[in-house]
């Protein structure tokens, strides 16, 4: 039974209190390794070392801060086919995807902000010929980083990167779900040469790890993406205490279908967005309104390719819907299946459990579910579901569909397609959404910010969005 351990001040150690957690891999529903059971007494530990590191780090040459990091890019490039297997045993998403996108995502995140730092400028403004005003950008101190379980190792190191390169010293959490590629990449850090304390992971549950990082004293920024509920819990805890706060919270992203579309195009790229990672991606669109005209034709392409989707062992290289994440998060969009069919709605196909024959004979397996028939403002089409469902609307004017994307509490992404340029720029000035792709989906630049509005989150990740979350300002004024 293989152990992942916490990373403490350069140290691979298990959780103070000897505790662990089952962890298990949801392709086959068994237990393959053991998580550290850790608490506050592991945080403060984490704290210590990161404070003490931080005196050094922050004043290290950007340069060699710039070096150590790179380093570590490129050992997840060397180590990539092992870190992506890991990814699919440990989430159950297809190894292939993880080859494709999470790790070389990861290696790209930490190249990004490590050149990135090279570059960042500050300002300076000059008062007639009384003085001139310069701005100093300071690293925060200690900062903690949580990250969720969807896409692990690719939003890990999106959350670490900027907050390492910019000088602070960190503690993070990486979901329990799905921690092993966190526990892999301390031991590239630690290969890479890291100084002791830069970066401090602390594996467990969020009420006894998540909880006691947002509310240390010490910790002076918390960077969070995950659900909306557990991010309000933050935000009550960290505001009072004057923390600085980014937060990356749920989406019910629309995706908008006009009748002037390259329709082969939207259909095709529609089904990656409502699929991809088993539709477990914040930005996946679970909603898609297509205009009446096209509605029954888009329908049945749709519902074609869905049906051709292979489902099965994540190993498999023809395999393109892996396993659920956990046999929990399975029920709960079962649950959510089942209350689509109470509010009156079709499943035009999927709506149930798949049994894969061999080695994932008691794996967490769902079918792609498509189903049509629902009003807008109904829960199914106004809760986050994440997860392999996503709900057919038609809809006539664009004020119409307009009023049908806005109608829910998100705010993260929309997507558009149309061939009308003048229409695309009237929807992306008018949708609810700090995202909105046009003939296209989950085309990334890392130099823009990245978050949503309403209750999507609170701030904007990405280029030099993120330096200056991860520093504090000051302006120097000097007389002529």
């Amino acid at each position: 039974m293989k152990k992942i351990f916490n990373y403490i001040d350069g140290k691979l150690v298990s959780a103070k209190n000897g505790d662990w957690i089952d962890n298990f891999e949801p392709a086959t529903g068994e237990k393959y390794s053991l998580i550290p059971d850790s608490n506050a007494e592991d945080v403060e530990a984490a704290f210590i070392a990161a404070e003490k590191a931080f005196k050094s780090w922050s004043v290290r040459p950007v340069q060699e801060r710039s070096d150590i990091m790179l380093k570590i890019a490129s050992l997840i490039e060397s180590k990539q086919q092992d870190l992506a297997e890991a990814e699919s045993i440990d989430n159950g998403k297809p190894v292939d995807l993880a080859n494709a996108v999470d790790i070389p995502r990861a290696s790209s995140n930490m190249k990004f902000f490590a050149t990135g730092i090279l570059h960042y400028a500050s300002e300076s403004h000059q008062l007639n010929e009384v003085a001139i005003n310069y701005t100093l950008r300071k690293p925060i101190g200690v900062v903690g980083c949580i990250s969720p379980w969807n896409l692990p190792l690719y939003l890990f190191t999106w959350k670490i990167a900027p907050a390492l390169a910019a000088g602070n010293t960190v503690i993070a959490k990486p979901s329990e779900i799905t921690p092993m590629t966190a526990f892999l990449f301390s031991e590239i850090c630690i290969e890479a040469g890291l100084p002791n304390g830069v970066l401090n992971i602390v594996h467990g549950y969020g009420p006894k790890v998540g909880a006691p990082i947002t509310e240390h004293k010490g910790i002076k920024a918390i960077s969070f993406t995950g659900g909306t509920k557990t991010g309000e819990q933050i935000a009550k805890v960290a505001a009072p205490m004057f923390k600085k706060l980014s937060l990356e919270l749920g989406g019910k992203n629309p995706n908008i279908i006009f009748d002037d579309c390259n329709f082969n195009k939207a259909v095709s790229v529609s089904v990656l967005s409502s699929f991809a990672n088993q539709g477990q991606i914040c930005l996946c669109g679970s909603r898609i309104f297509i205009q009446e005209k096209i509605y029954e034709k888009f329908k049945s392409e749709f519902v074609k390719k869905v049906k051709k989707l292979t489902i099965g062992d994540p190993k498999n290289k023809e395999t393109k819907i892996g396993a659920i994440v956990s046999k929990d998060h399975m029920e709960k969009v079962k649950s959510y299946i089942d209350l689509a069919q109470q509010e009156g709605g079709i499943i035009l196909t999927g709506g149930g459990n798949r049994t894969i024959e061999g080695r994932c004979k008691d794996g967490y397996f769902l079918e792609p579910t498509v189903i049509e028939g629902l009003p807008y403002d109904c829960r199914t089409n106004q809760e986050e579901i994440f997860g392999p469902v996503v709900t057919l609307n038609s809809f006539k004017t664009e004020e119409e569909v307009l009023m049908y994307a806005n109608s829910t509490k998100y705010g993260l992404s929309s997507t558009v397609w149309t061939e009308n340029i003048t229409k695309a720029n009237r929807m992306a000035k008018a949708l609810d959404a700090g995202i909105v792709w046009i003939n296209c989906w989950l085309v990334r630049d890392l130099r823009t910010p990245f978050g949503g509005v309403k209750h999507s989150g609170v701030g904007r990740e990405g280029g030099f969005n993120a330096f200056n979350f991860f520093t504090e300002q000051t302006n120097v004024c000097i007389s002529y």
